[in-house]
């Protein structure tokens, strides 16, 4: 491929993977990671609602890696509440696995600018030094590609199988039970999504430029290769 065309492949490479951690940091800040409705199940209980007088014991809840806002229904109206998971939410929450989601979105952002920046490396200066070269970017983007993954796995165990919107939903309730009526994953948390994507992508970019992948042998390189062990 010529040189002016790869140079353009790796601009491309190079701004998707600049958006991608643009993307994620501002997916990080947000509470649009999860939406869903909570069911005030104590109250329904109480007045035995029917499916049409349920609707005034079904609140509202968003939140996203760092806080959130719940709305409780009971019947009364709602009934609006800021939280932050740091410190409140820190006792009922599985720490560990959501302190690794916010760290693998650090080491997302941080992969990806490193990526964009030697991406641009490649395009306007020397494409073949060890790490500045495909094989550095193929390392790049399988770290970010990887932590994009890790991300979605993590946050995605936290809230199903931790049931994480119910132990939210029911914070500071004593008298009162709180059950997830429904809940879906918002804009950030398929932001994160689509970097994983455009970082898969930029690979098959370097792919596309004649480099080939890393510890990948040629048949040329096995036909020197013999040849050299006949002649000992």
């Amino acid at each position: 491929m010529p040189a002016q065309q790869k140079k353009i492949i790796f601009c491309i490479a190079g701004v998707l993977s600049f958006a991608c951690a643009l993307g994620t940091a501002a997916a990080i800040g947000t509470q649009l990671w999860v939406k869903g409705t909570i069911l005030c199940k104590t109250g329904a209980l109480l007045v035995n609602a029917t499916s049409q007088e349920l609707e005034k014991f079904i609140g509202k809840i968003q939140y996203g890696l760092f806080y959130g806002e719940r709305v409780r229904q009971c019947g009364l109206g709602g009934r609006p509440f800021q939280f932050s998971f740091f410190p409140d939410l820190l006792k009922i929450i599985p720490a560990s696995i959501h302190v690794s989601v916010i760290l693998f979105c650090t080491v997302l952002i941080v992969f990806a600018l490193v990526g964009a920046g030697f991406f641009m490396f490649n395009a306007f200066g020397s494409p073949y030094e060890t790490l500045h070269g495909p094989i550095g970017l193929y390392l790049w983007s399988f770290i970010a590609c990887s932590c994009g993954c890790l991300i979605m796995i993590l946050f995605s165990s936290e809230v199903k199988i931790h049931h994480l919107s119910e132990k939210i939903a029911n914070f500071k309730e004593g008298s009162f039970t709180f059950k997830t009526h429904s809940e879906q994953f918002a804009n950030s948390f398929w932001i994160i999504l689509v970097c994983s994507l455009v970082q898969f992508l930029n690979a098959l970019l370097i792919r596309f430029a004649g480099f080939e992948f890393p510890f990948s042998k040629s048949k040329d390189s096995g036909a020197i290769t013999g040849a050299v062990d006949l002649m000992y």
